[in-house]
């Protein structure tokens, strides 16, 4: 029996087996070789195996995911047989003398780079894919194995780190916990362990040497420690608890149906925030009274191109659909930081959180920015949609956007496709925007505070930086008075101002919020009773 402690993400319990993610990134070391045909039987032999992989993949994501989604794995299993790029892999090989792991990876990059700087948008977007396919290759080659996440069953993921765009593509219904060596409580990894009620811990110092793949582990949110091959006692004491959280699970699900409402009849609306289609239904068996986040940059990740704006379209018709009239709140892309998309070809940069990405891709690309736009324009027409734009620090952005609608509005009308102009809001989560918040009120129809980032950039403080996490400190008075701020100038123009960073479900902080005048809360679907109940035993 092995125990360690971590930072706690979300508090709960889980039990069961563990699946450990091996770290991704083995060094790909260059070695001479002296039996050549040797070395490229060893890259068709790695060559069927991904095929066979890849057509599984297929098969599974077919059924979970559709066809669109799912032929990401037919172009994989199509680059497999290209016959420029296997020509270069034995061209390596066999002129320089080198190991088939090199001159895979060499060949992926040059190829990678050769796709990255084509003019047709479409073979751009293959950049990615040999660069899938590459690495695919090299950790068959390795000896490393792929997560089946669509298989497995119900488990506990163990890995050094999990990335925005890995998370996205798991099968929420397999995963019991996370517990990861590295990461922040403050990440966006950590903010979708918390949308999905699932116990996550961060900072866990376990050697992945050790464990391994069906080890049995516990997980205890409450107490920030995971214990790996428990005792009987310990196993007792887990099942005991887990009794307990089953046991409040079901009194607080007394609350569905109830008004949120404050013990003096002040109403605060209470939404959930969510990233996909499939949450909606987290959000609704949670009797959420609205989506007030949906973050859409989710539909760009884990994929190797764009979303078509049918694609796009299909999805929000479908979410404003299932809601059945109540209100859902878009954000458009928030694509940068810690959630990074390799066909967008941002590049690297020194500081990422302070950098190129959200509304500023979207002003500098409005390509992109049109296609989702009008997929939302068009998607309002069936339901209660509103749109969201985020990272807003000048009024000159927002006229900026909204000429950008008009000029959508004009190619809607020009093929005669219905749409509808919705709601359109800002997110406030720049110190900037909080002090020009008089001002913008008067051009928006709503605020939504995004306390994640308002805390980061108020406080100088990288919240994807582990290190800095006894720094990040949400409850700062300067976080408190800004969102006062921005709520009696919401207010003074006659809007209505939320919150839809984490803050919002702190407990906490929950009678703060409601005596500032917030109207609106938006938190992870799990946390919509738990806010329900504390609402209505404060005074208003």
């Amino acid at each position: 029996m092995k125990a360690y402690n971590g930072k706690s993400v979300y508090k709960g319990i889980a039990m069961g087996n563990v699946v450990v993610m091996k770290d991704r990134a083995l060094p790909i070391k260059r070695y001479r070789i002296q039996e050549i045909e040797a070395e490229i039987a060893r890259v068709d032999e790695a060559g069927k195996k991904a095929k066979f992989q890849l057509q599984n993949l297929y098969d599974k994501a077919l059924k979970k995911v559709g066809e669109t989604n799912a032929a990401i794995f037919e172009i994989h299993q199509m680059m497999l047989e290209d016959d420029d790029y296997l020509e270069s892999i034995q061209n390596m090989i066999r002129t320089e003398q080198v190991n088939a792991e090199y001159a895979i990876a060499v060949t992926g990059d040059n190829f990678s780079e050769m796709f990255a700087n084509m003019e047709d948008d479409y073979m751009r977007a293959r950049a990615a894919d040999v660069k899938d396919v590459s690495n695919r290759l090299v950790k068959i080659l390795q000896g490393r194995e792929d997560v089946d996440f669509f298989s497995i069953e119900p488990s506990i993921v163990v890995a050094d780190d999990i990335s925005p765009s890995e998370t996205v593509q798991m099968d929420k219904e397999k995963i019991l916990a996370f517990v990861t060596v590295h990461g922040s409580a403050n990440s966006h990894t950590a903010i979708l362990a918390r949308m999905m009620n699932i116990p996550a811990l961060v900072g866990v110092p376990v050697d992945l040497q050790e464990i391994h793949t069906g080890m049995e582990a516990v997980v205890d949110g409450f107490q920030g420690k995971v214990i790996f091959e428990p005792s009987k006692e310990i196993c007792e004491q887990i099942q005991k608890k887990l009794q307990e959280e089953k046991e409040k699970a079901q009194l607080l699900q007394t609350l569905k149906g109830k008004e949120t409402i404050t013990l003096n009849g002040k109403r605060i609306r209470l939404f959930a925030n969510i990233a996909n289609v499939g949450d909606v239904g987290y959000a609704l068996e949670n009797d959420a009274e609205g989506i007030g986040l949906f973050r859409s940059e989710f539909l760009y990740l884990g994929r190797t191109s764009f979303p078509t704006e049918e694609e796009q379209f299909q999805v929000y018709k479908q979410v404003v659909q299932m809601m059945g009239g109540k209100k859902v709140i878009i954000r458009t892309l928030d694509i940068g930081a810690d959630k990074q998309v390799d066909y967008f070809n941002l590049g690297q940069e020194d500081n990422p959180a302070m950098g190129y990405r959200a509304i500023r891709i979207c002003l500098k690309e409005p390509e992109i920015f049109k296609t989702q736009l009008r997929a939302l324009l068009r998607a309002a027409v069936f339901g209660n949609l509103s749109i969201m734009y985020p990272m807003i620090i000048s009024l000159e952005e927002v006229q900026q956007i909204y000429k950008i609608v008009k000029e959508v509005q004009r190619e809607l009308d020009r093929v005669q496709i219905p749409y509808k102009i919705p709601e359109q809001g800002i997110m406030i989560e720049t110190p900037a925007a909080v002090m020009i918040s008089d001002e913008l009120a008067e051009m928006v129809d709503f605020f939504s505070i995004g306390t994640n980032d308002l805390t980061q950039y108020t406080l100088a403080v990288d919240r994807q930086n582990e290190k800095l996490d006894d720094f990040y400190n949400p409850h700062h008075k300067a976080i408190l008075k800004m969102i006062q701020v921005v709520v009696d100038n919401a207010h003074k123009c006659g809007k209505w101002a939320g919150i839809c960073g984490e803050l919002g479900a702190d407990l906490e902080l929950t009678e703060t919020f409601v005596k500032m005048g917030v109207d609106e809360l938006s938190v992870a679907p799990s946390m919509v009773l738990k806010v329900r109940k504390r609402i209505r035993e404060v005074e208003g």
